[in-house]
């Protein structure tokens, strides 16, 4: 269907529902402010109130799907008038269809015609829509200026909600997560106006955005500073021999490896399954240097690289885009899953919680019929971005952990079974059972909703927390912007 169609379906939906829908009130103030909307009558509705995840699929009252700021304002605004909660929707990405409300009867903003990506040579700074996605804001920055910022492997991936939560991806060692570079951002609040925000303008707002932003409003664009896309990227997979009998000796050596030693050019991760294991990642540099930074390392836990390329940066996104399209991500968007998740942030992986982690791992998950895995990213450590970045701009809580674990259980063709939640939250509970409170947490954007709401806080955005509730009082103090895990206000004195 054309776009043009597309965007006439909401007037058509709102005069044929008016007497019968139960938001007749919300749809006469979305077609009073001739702002597009489709219903779960319009005949694209399945494209875009499908979830990414289908074991937790939700339905919205409303999908809007606006082409300005000021169109997202004036859905905003009608929302609050009908007190129906408002959730952004960018790339639809949301492990628990968080992009989706979370919940049924949200009024969803679809974020796709806000998607433009451009750059200013002069400046460097890159313009770009919440609605674009990855693959899309790499090839469009480097082709027209040879430049890029950190950010995921994920082409389908959608900017808005990737950066506003972290932005973790294979740069991420060297140079930060993406919402490290972003200079500046537009943002539509609960009360529909638009303020601009940075570092020094809204500050507040800016660090609550960078961090929690799903929870304080709808960033309708982002101005990111960028830097020269590497000329030669080595990517590279290295075979690791482990079994329960060796693996917690690999990952004390890891974590010493990782905390002390590790190039600040090599970015990396381990990677297991019932498959075996292995580090997967990219050296900023040549073979020879990639050799010389890692394989000392790989002597000393018997591993060995099985295969490696030298490319160019867009190269490197490609190897890693796990996209049979490479970067060019297929329009409409239509990927789909059927998994739950978890994460863990942790300051080191060693003692009784490695030996934990490795019986579960040898010992329980090799005995699950489903297609699990976990993904060990090397986030801090000697001379690490992200580490190297924590100057107070942004919320994001986990600048002092070393790693970041995303444990993933799949299944296809089937819905995900009733009992299988156990392997995951069996793996974190006995991974964090040794552990002191602040030793561990988890990352949002590997988000567990199944988490109460107290806790999800606690663990997504830590020490954080006391100053984020207070900002949201102020913002959003009816909590417009409301998803089950999402920051609560700050009641009383």
């Amino acid at each position: 269907m054309k776009p043009t169609t597309l965007l006439r379906l909401g007037f058509l939906a709102a005069s044929a529902h008016a007497t019968t829908h139960p938001a007749t009130s919300l749809l006469d103030c979305l077609t009073a402010a001739k702002v597009p909307f489709i219903t779960p009558s319009s005949p694209d509705w399945p494209v875009f109130a499908s979830p990414f995840n289908t074991r937790v699929p939700f339905t919205p009252v409303a999908i809007v799907i606006p082409t300005s700021t000021s169109q997202v304002a004036a859905a905003v605004g009608c929302g609050a008038a009908n007190k129906v909660k408002v959730t952004p929707k960018a790339g639809g990405h949301s492990y628990a269809s968080l992009s989706l409300g979370g919940e049924n009867g949200h009024l969803v903003i679809e974020l796709n015609k806000l998607a433009g990506v451009s750059l200013n040579r002069k400046t460097g700074i890159a313009t770009i829509g919440p609605g674009a996605r990855l693959g899309d804001v790499a090839v469009g920055i480097y082709n027209q200026g040879k430049r890029a910022f950190s950010h995921g492997t994920c082409p389908g991936v959608g900017v808005g909600g990737h950066v506003l939560h972290g932005g973790y991806g294979m740069s991420s060692r060297t140079h930060g997560l993406a919402l490290d570079w972003v200079d500046s951002l537009t943002v539509v609040l609960a009360n529909a106006s638009v303020v601009d925000c940075s570092a020094t303008v809204h500050a507040s707002l800016f660090w609550a955005m960078l961090g929690a932003g799903s929870s304080f409003g709808i960033a309708t664009e982002f101005r990111f500073r960028t830097y020269e896309a590497p000329k030669v990227v080595t990517w590279f997979s290295a075979a690791l021999p482990w079994d329960v009998n060796t693996a917690v000796e690999g990952l004390e050596k890891l974590e010493l490896f990782t905390r002390y030693h590790m190039s600040p050019e090599l970015n990396m991760r381990l990677m297991a399954s019932a498959n075996g294991s292995a580090l997967d990642g990219v050296f900023y540099g040549d073979r020879a240097g990639l050799d010389g930074a890692l394989g000392p390392f790989l002597k000393t836990v018997n591993g060995s690289i099985a295969k490696a390329g030298t490319t160019g940066w867009i190269g490197g996104l490609e190897h890693f885009s796990e996209s049979p399209t490479g970067l060019v991500v297929p329009e409409p968007y239509n990927a789909h899953d059927t998994f739950y998740a978890k994460s863990l942030t942790l300051t080191g992986l060693n003692g009784t919680s490695a030996e934990n982690f490795v019986d579960y791992w040898f010992n329980v998950a090799f005995h699950v019929d489903r297609i699990w895995w976990f993904q060990l990213d090397l986030h801090g450590g000697a001379r690490a971005g992200v580490w190297e970045a924590d100057n107070g701009v942004t919320s994001y809580a986990h600048r002092d952990k070393l790693y970041i674990i995303q444990f993933y259980d799949r299944v296809i063709g089937k819905p995900y079974p009733e009992n299988g939640f156990q392997l995951l939250d069996g793996w974190v509970d006995t991974t964090t059972a040794p552990l002191e409170w602040g030793e561990w947490g988890m990352y949002v954007n590997y988000v567990d909703a199944r988490l109460g709401r107290r806790e999800a806080e606690e663990l997504y955005w830590g020490k954080n927390v006391p100053r984020l509730r207070k900002i949201k009082a102020q913002v959003d103090p009816d909590e417009l912007f409301f998803n089950p895990i999402s920051i609560e206000p700050a009641r009383g004195k």
